[in-house]
């Protein structure tokens, strides 16, 4: 099994989009989740496939989860499960979880680490992250970053590691 990071932006809450969308633009979070995952595969439901501006993420592999038999992507390999999507990734040695919620849900049991981009403040949302269990999972770092001309609210990296 490879090492499982889940990775997401989501505000104070845990609301993680509204709509289909991302719940706010930070030009700085898009540079630090392609840094963290390019070269290495995404796994992500079809919602947060069909939400990406330009299809499959570039340098990436992108495997697409649907319940949708014979759906096919470009540039995409097509799984209906997490399981298969594990399966497919088991000789990787990094593999991001990118969303949405319910893909989150069934991956965090098996995740190794959380990249967790914390948005101050609360958005609308109609999608959420599940709740961190600090038994489960230990604090190991945050980066804040104060709102500035590119970035309209304040917003800390933080990464959890599993116990």
């Amino acid at each position: 099994m490879p090492n499982l990071v889940l990775i997401v932006a989501m505000d104070e809450m845990r609301g993680i989009g509204y709509k289909g969308q991302l719940l706010c633009y930070l030009p700085n979070d898009l540079k630090h989740f392609k840094q963290l995952t390019t070269g290495h595969t995404v796994i992500m439901g079809r919602k947060t496939y069909d939400s990406l501006p330009n299809g499959a993420l570039p340098n990436r592999r992108n495997i697409v989860i649907s319940r949708q038999k014979d759906l096919k992507i470009a540039k995409c390999e097509v799984v209906d499960s997490l399981d298969s999507a594990f399966a497919l990734c088991s000789s990787d040695e990094d593999v991001f979880v990118i969303g949405g919620a319910s893909i989150y849900s069934q991956a965090l049991a098996h995740a190794n680490r959380l990249e967790l981009t914390i948005i101050d403040g609360r958005f609308e949302s109609d999608v959420f992250f599940p709740n961190i269990d600090t038994q489960i999972w230990s604090f190991e770092k945050e980066e804040k970053h104060p709102a500035d001309e590119k970035h309209k609210y304040s917003y800390s990296f933080v990464t959890y590691l599993r116990k």
